[in-house]
């Protein structure tokens, strides 16, 4: 009796160390991969690094074209019915390129990551900056309001998710916002390392 129940506590062990860690991207059209293939997307192409880095992870692409963060909550509750134990969050782009109130963004955002913690889930916020074409204090403003959600919420905060990409015109397509397949290349090996340190 005593081996077959040391027998049980070792294989329950081994299962809770060896179980895959499910990543969610709940972003917008970047997350989706607008205007590449999917398996081109800086989503599909962590999960890749990280499996090559022999993490045993599964990645769902959440993202949605056009989505602003007054979707994210009702999207996250759906995406919920699979087991989740990280969330990258990756919204507001729209919200600022619609010039949408910044203290709404940020409670849409904050309510986002509310629900994730409530289910013990780790989420991971990716910053996003505005063109400077909108104006110094709203680009400003948009800014600090990542840095200030990831401190008020204590969670991790990459500060810009398009670095080395943004501007960068062989970097992304004829539209100049979304990256091209290299772009995510890029974008995927900062978020490679970001998610890494946070597993």
């Amino acid at each position: 009796m005593k081996y077959i129940l040391l027998i049980t506590l070792n294989f329950l062990l081994l299962s809770s160390v060896n179980a895959t860690t499910n990543i969610l991207f709940l972003g917008d059209s970047l997350s989706e991969g607008q205007g590449v293939d999917e398996e081109q997307s800086f989503p599909r192409l962590v999960e890749k690094n990280l499996r090559a880095k022999k993490y045993d992870v599964t990645v769902t692409n959440g993202g949605v074209s056009g989505s602003t963060s007054a979707s994210g909550e009702n999207r996250l509750k759906w995406h919920l019915k699979k087991k989740t134990d990280i969330v990258v969050l990756e919204l507001g782009a729209n919200d600022g390129l619609r010039g949408l109130k910044i203290s709404e963004t940020e409670k849409n955002l904050r309510s986002i990551i509310r629900l994730a913690k409530d289910k013990k889930i780790k989420v991971l916020l990716l910053g996003l900056l505005m063109p400077p074409n909108y104006g110094k204090k709203y680009t400003d403003d948009f800014e600090v309001m990542y840095k200030h959600i990831s401190k008020v919420e204590k969670i991790p905060f990459m500060p810009f998710i398009l670095k080395d990409v943004a501007g960068i015109a062989q970097y992304n397509q004829a539209d100049g916002i979304h990256p091209n397949a290299r772009g995510h290349e890029i974008v995927a090996l900062g978020l490679t390392d970001f998610v890494e340190k946070n597993l």
